[in-house]
């Protein structure tokens, strides 16, 4: 006889044709939902982790990781950029002067937030000169009076690389004619798009003593921009080099601007993983609800077994093997649908889209759908699968195992 013996018969079970149907029923009902459940959750959240990466690489390449600023115009800034790149976790620092105002262009009106940069540094701390769609930030040049903007900004004054725009500065200054905002006529000398529209159509650049003219101000910066190798010791790292400075120099980091962001992806990511489980866990009262009916229709068998000696731990692990059985071929079904689903979701939303016209995320800081597969996700998920397919099998197993043979064989 094949041994084990509880494994020969638990798969002769399963193998054999059943007088109840419904048993069988509620058995593949158990493993569609086993296979949902996983396929389903597996998806989901690398599609989840997918936004959480395009925050952090396009929205946190753009905005600034931490800063450390002063109230005043900081002329020595060099200095403290060599300051800001000894300190652990930094890896590179750059100046930056932050002004906000409107552009008109072609009867068209916008706000926009222009970083004065220096264009030899800013390419170590930011990503924008990857994500460049004509000109370079080198155009932006001294006295040249020259900005690049957002291809979305752009799009919205109808201007292109070569065209002129006016910049116009919230200060008032008093004239002959009164008192009249300040403005300048620069010229767009490039265009950059990241990808959403919460950077693309407010945002510009142009040269950091360009920009301290605009504010009267002289050559200098207002602060230095870090980039750090771990985004969560932004805090800590910012303040502490805000502390080696005067008092009026202070710190501010990305958690302070987009941190209810991150932390509402998490939430979000947290509360579908939730939700989804609870597939499986309805799957797993399928289980058990077929297990019971099982033991039910198999009482006679079962006091057959134990009559010619099988023990209650074998009757025990009999209707385990069926259980588990089920759990098995759900969890591998549905991790494989789901690693396939997870890889492939990319590109077939893009496809449709494109069929069908479509233009779902463009509201969104990303205009298509990411997908990142985390395996670390997929071994929790199945090895949760696998333990709750378990758990199912304990109670209608038990159940078998006391049953009494004179009692189930009384009325046969």
């Amino acid at each position: 006889m094949f041994k084990p013996f509880w494994l020969f018969v638990g798969l002769r079970y399963t193998k054999a044709r059943r007088k109840n149907q419904f048993i069988s029923f509620t058995a593949l009902v158990s493993i569609i939902g086993l296979i949902l459940g996983v396929a389903v959750l597996i998806t989901v959240l690398s599609v989840m982790n997918g936004f959480d990466r395009e925050l952090r690489d396009r929205v946190l390449g753009m905005i600034p990781q931490a800063t450390v600023s002063a109230n005043h115009l900081i002329e020595d800034w060099p200095q403290l950029i060599e300051l800001a790149k000894q300190q652990p976790h930094v890896r590179e620092a750059a100046p930056f002067i932050q002004l906000q105002g409107m552009l008109t262009a072609n009867g068209q009106v916008a706000g926009v937030q222009i970083s004065g940069i220096q264009p030899q540094y800013e390419p170590k701390v930011s990503i924008v000169q990857n994500f460049m769609q004509s000109g370079t930030l080198d155009t932006l040049q001294t006295g040249q009076f020259n900005i690049v903007l957002g291809q979305g900004l752009a799009e919205q004054l109808g201007v292109q690389t070569g065209d002129k725009v006016t910049l116009v500065l919230p200060e008032a200054s008093a004239s002959v004619a009164g008192v009249t905002p300040r403005f300048k006529r620069m010229t767009v000398s490039g265009i950059f798009a990241i990808g959403g529209p919460g950077v693309d159509t407010a945002t510009g650049y142009m040269a950091m003593y360009d920009a301290a003219r605009m504010l009267r101000m002289p050559d200098g910066a207002q602060g230095v921009r870090l980039k750090l190798d771990d985004l969560f010791v932004a805090p800590q790292v910012s303040k502490q080099l805000a502390q080696k400075l005067p008092p009026d120099y202070f710190a501010s980091d990305w958690t302070q601007t987009q941190g209810n962001l991150f932390d509402a992806i998490k939430m979000e990511k947290a509360m579908v993983a939730l939700l989804l489980s609870l597939i499986m866990i309805v799957a797993a009262f399928n289980i058990i609800s077929s297990l019971v009916m099982l033991v039910t229709d198999k009482k006679a068998d079962i006091a057959i077994l134990r009559t010619l000696g099988a023990a209650p731990r074998d009757i025990m692990l009999i209707f385990m093997v069926q259980g588990m059985l089920i759990g098995v071929i759900g969890t591998i079904v549905g991790a494989v649908l789901g690693i396939a689903a997870a890889l492939g979701i990319s590109p077939f939303f893009s496809w449709a889209e494109r069929v069908f016209g479509l233009h779902l995320l463009d509201a969104y800081f990303i205009n298509y759908l990411p997908s990142q597969l985390e395996w670390s996700d997929v071994v929790i998920i199945v090895s949760g699968s696998f333990l709750v397919s378990f758990l199912a099998t304990i109670y209608p197993a038990l159940t078998a195992s006391r049953i009494q043979p004179a009692e189930a064989l009384r009325y046969e």
